[in-house]
């Protein structure tokens, strides 16, 4: 079985850091948000095809210095095709049913679960399914009683909200679905694609737990808590730091600390901190995800912001909701 990962975009949510990484290899409790998506591939999955375009040779260095249960395919797409033209694009591939994952979704579905209630129900296709408060940034649906989706809307507008319950990123498809997609075109799989299959049997499937759409920094830092709430009920903290780091003092709550980084006596908390930081003493990091590489001296306030790679930031600095570049802090 085939599993595709919409792996293409340009992350522009989570600029500066996506200048030179691009979001699939963002890592959250130190583990690309790509890797956490194949390792949560049921067994059945032996093949995984990322379509990809923005940065994509670093994604192949990834996956070449990273050795996986899976064989990985990264296809490029030449020109971003949306949700349904990037499946077209790698169809030569997918001659049975298969997944399709969207590449920054954190959640706990359990997909081998999934795939045993799509092969119960039959029919064409299915989509994962999550309840929200507010719905109008999702694709929404309803379904009767036998799970079976009955009306399909896209990003609808308040007022026309029928449902709480939206796409969750992760569906099931079998190959007759991209017939219907045309060759080289720009297609939404969600506008254009799923209305068509409904009289033929699409179904949404329920889970419990937790669910992450990580496009922006602040939900790029929830799924990081998220994860690290997993971790602390085994290890009893609520940080990680990784290979080789050296922390003097103690950290907060909420940290990913990545490898080869030197943290002295600082106070850290909600916070992503990347591979080889160095971090002085006296210092405060609040909610903030740091680059690589990033040297920050002594007594600097860094509270709801991004930090690109690389950067020096002098001691006393501060910076309140800010998405810092290279160019910036060097003039």
């Amino acid at each position: 079985m085939k599993a595709v990962i919409l792996s293409g975009g340009f992350g522009t949510r989570m600029r500066p850091l996506t200048y030179t990484t691009p979001k699939p290899l963002l890592p959250i409790v130190n583990k690309p948000l790509i890797q956490h998506i194949v390792d949560s591939l049921p067994e059945d999955v032996d093949e995984v095809i990322l379509a990809a375009n923005y940065k994509i040779d670093l994604l192949r260095e990834y996956f070449e210095d990273n050795e996986q249960e899976k064989k990985i395919r990264i296809v490029d797409e030449p020109e971003p095709l949306g949700t349904g033209g990037a499946v077209k694009n790698v169809e030569e591939y997918l001659d049975e049913t298969f997944f399709v994952i969207n590449a920054d979704i954190i959640s706990s579905i359990d997909l081998e679960a999934y795939l045993e209630f799509y092969r119960e129900k039959g029919g064409i296709g299915a989509i994962s399914a999550w309840k929200v408060e507010n719905p109008e940034e999702f694709g929404i649906f309803a379904l009767d009683d036998d799970s079976k989706i009955t009306k399909f809307q896209e990003k609808p507008n308040p007022w026309e909200a029928f449902s709480n319950t939206i796409n969750a990123g992760h569906y099931i498809l079998e190959p007759e679905v991209l017939d219907l997609i045309p060759t080289g075109k720009k297609v939404s799989m969600e506008r254009e694609i799923f209305p068509q299959l409904i009289p033929d049997g699409f179904y949404g499937y329920k889970f419990d737990g937790y669910w992450v759409d990580c496009g922006r920094p602040s939900s790029f830092l929830e799924a990081n808590r998220v994860l690290l709430e997993r971790y602390y009920k085994e290890h009893d903290v609520k940080h990680i730091v990784g290979d080789r780091s050296a922390v003097d003092g103690e950290l907060g709550d909420y940290v990913s600390i990545g490898k080869d980084c030197t943290i002295e006596d600082c106070d850290i908390s909600n916070s992503i901190i990347m591979d080889g930081v160095e971090i002085d003493k006296g210092c405060l990091i609040k909610n903030s995800i740091i680059g690589f590489d990033v040297i920050i001296e002594d007594d600097v306030k860094i509270i709801d912001s991004l930090v690109s790679d690389e950067l020096i930031i002098e001691s006393g600095k501060e910076y309140w909701d800010e998405k810092l570049k290279r160019e910036e802090v060097e003039e």
